[in-house]
Parts: structure tokens; C-alpha cells; sequence
């Protein structure tokens, strides 16, 4: 049985140990629909201490876009000092296929910036040299539903380049399925899968430089806090990058860890511990 974890009011009880935190965006910031006003003013005030806030999101899209989406989902720009994606590690994957055709898997035109001055063809999967997974193609779609037409990426031997690694995320009041979901389903079939963002260390590093450039100077890991919901990507990047975590409960884990109704802390640390992250408390929703 491993240790419960600390209890905290909010992040004001951890301010003072940290000069950087690294929020994960999704699920901790807004739920896809609208901000947690909570969690934008808890930045704020960190912020306004004298701490500095970097943004770190899985989202498939390069940077710009996922600011002009926080404007319109009322996430201020005071909250933050920058935001690093997975959209920025992934096009660095796809900038080799340059000029070469793709079969790209997700909304048809919402990643359109992920491609954006890198002379790719989108093609059928029968022409194309790799498959780039932003999303499955609708929020109501399964991994399952894809399989048939894995078989045919698996024949042809493509690589896929995951742009989203989690798996699933919170979007309003209901859990839909994710990029990483169809890349553990071709993983599982045999297929080379390569992943940007979370818990991949570049996207940390990157994040952790833009945290110093704010700062004016170089800081150490052990004042650095990761802020995330999800133990595959922001508890397992927070271990593997060696800072600290303060874990959200009450988004994608909500229903298991009972997050607004009487959670157990020996449940979370339990939850928690195979990442082997150092926690350094949780809270439902992030406030201050």
C-alpha cells in the first residue's frame, strides 16, 4: 500500500515552494466548452506572486491556434506566460515527409495549422507514406471503428505519427475518445507509432525553457510543479522529467476517485503511484 497523499486547500499552500508550474490545459483549465474560473484565477494570482505559468497541452495544433481557442473559452492571457503543444513537437516529425503524401485521421479541417507551409498531399491510405492521427474523425467515434481500416495501414506498413497522445478528455459533461486511443489500437496490431507531447521529455524541456526565458533565469526541477489530470500523460511526464506533480481529480478520474464526493487519498495515491510521480497534493478542480 503505497503512502496517502498530502491534503492541500489549493495551490496557494504550494506556492511558496515553487517559481514555475507547468499546467497541462485540457481538463484542468477549461473542459473543452467553457474555463474553470477557479483554475484561470489560481494562475492568476501565482502569477501576480511572482511565479511564472507555461501551458503544456497535448493538443494536435501548433501553439497560435490554441490561443486564439483560450480567448474564445475566456482563459485571459494574464494567466499565463506561454504554451507549448503537441502540435509543435509533432510538426518537427512530419517536417522529414515534406513534399510526400500523408493520410491524415481527424477533423478534416480543424488541424489544418499542423500542416501549414509543409507542402504535404492528404491522400487515400493507398497512396500515402504515413498516417498523422490528430483525433478520430468525431467525438462519438470508438478506436474500434477504425480497425478495419487499420488493417489496411498495418498491410502497407505505414507509420502513424500521433499528434495527441491521451487517450481520452473531458468535454463538457461527457468523456470522448482520443489520438493516443487509436495509436495503443495499431501499437496493439503491430504498427510503428510514433508520439509527440506528453510524457515525452522534449515537450517538457521545451516547456521548462520557455518557464526560464519568463523567469529571467535559470531555475532548478525541484521549484517546478507539473499541474495535470491524467496518470498516462501528466503524472508519468512529471516522473519522467523529474518535477513534482500536483494531480487534478476531478476530470477524466473523476468517476473512479469519486473527485466531488468523498475521495479517498489512499485511492489516488494508489491511482498515482505506478507513474512513480512525486505528488505533491491533489485537488478536485484547480483553484487557488
Amino acid at each position: 500500500m503505497t503512502s496517502p497523499l498530502p491534503i492541500i486547500s489549493g495551490l496557494s499552500d504550494l506556492s511558496g515552494r515553487y517559481d514555475a508550474v507547468l499546467s497541462d490545459v485540457w481538463g484542468v483549465i477549461h473542459n473543452g466548452v467553457s474555463a474553470f474560473p477557479e483554475a484561470v484565477e489560481a494562475l492568476r494570482a501565482f502569477r501576480r506572486a511572482g511565479g511564472r505559468a507555461v501551458l503544456i497541452t497535448n493538443a494536435p495544433r501548433p501553439s497560435a491556434p490554441i490561443i486564439a481557442m483560450l480567448d474564445r473559452l475566456g482563459v485571459p492571457r494574464d494567466a499565463y506566460d506561454a504554451i507549448v503543444s503537441s502540435g509543435d513537437a509533432t510538426r518537427a516529425m512530419i517536417e522529414k515527409y515534406r513534399g510526400k503524401a500523408i493520410h491524415h485521421v481527424g477533423p478534416p479541417t480543424e488541424d489544418d495549422a499542423l500542416y501549414e507551409g509543409l507542402d504535404l498531399r492528404r491522400t487515400s491510405a493507398d497512396e500515402a507514406e504515413v498516417v498523422v492521427v490528430t483525433d478520430l474523425d468525431t467525438d462519438d467515434d470508438t478506436p474500434e471503428m477504425y480497425r478495419e481500416r487499420a488493417k489496411l495501414w498495418l498491410s502497407r506498413k505505414l507509420p502513424m505519427i500521433c499528434a495527441n497522445p491521451d487517450r481520452v478528455v473531458e468535454h463538457g459533461d461527457k468523456i470522448i475518445y482520443c489520438g493516443g486511443a487509436l495509436g495503443d489500437l495499431y501499437s496493439a496490431m503491430g504498427g510503428m507509432v510514433h508520439m509527440a507531447g506528453k510524457p515525452y521529455p522534449p515537450i517538457y524541456e521545451q516547456a521548462f525553457a520557455l518557464a526560464e526565458k519568463a523567469a529571467g533565469r535559470s531555475l532548478d526541477k525541484s521549484r517546478v510543479l507539473a499541474i495535470g489530470d491524467s496518470v498516462r500523460t501528466d503524472a508519468v511526464g512529471a516522473a519522467q522529467f523529474g518535477i513534482d506533480l500536483l494531480f487534478i481529480t476531478g476530470s477524466i478520474h473523476a468517476a473512479e476517485l469519486d473527485a466531488f464526493g468523498k475521495p479517498d487519498p489512499q485511492a489516488i495515491a494508489d491511482l498515482v503511484s505506478p507513474s512513480r510521480a512525486r505528488v505533491a497534493g491533489y485537488l478536485p478542480r484547480l483553484s487557488w
